[in-house]
């Protein structure tokens, strides 16, 4: 495998992709949100939320821990 290296010209070129990432995460997070506060309006509970770990979503909780996770394998039975 040929070794490739960082040279300004290639940091220069992957600029542009690093800025539309964080683009698409922002945009991303902002739907996350919106779905959550429908979800916390919908439920009358309040800070609930998607719990994220390890990369993925793994359940639906709240932010004060007073109820207790629920795991994705429980939703999508």
């Amino acid at each position: 495998m040929k070794k490739i290296k960082k040279t300004k010209k290639l940091i220069k070129k992957l600029k542009s992709y690093w800025k539309k990432l964080r683009e698409i995460e922002s945009q991303h997070s902002r739907m996350i949100y919106r779905l959550e506060k429908a979800m916390e309006e919908e439920t009358g509970i309040d800070g609930i939320e998607f719990f994220f770990c390890d990369g993925e979503y793994a359940g639906i909780g709240n932010l004060e821990r007073s109820m207790e996770l629920i795991h994705s394998k429980e939703l999508e039975k």
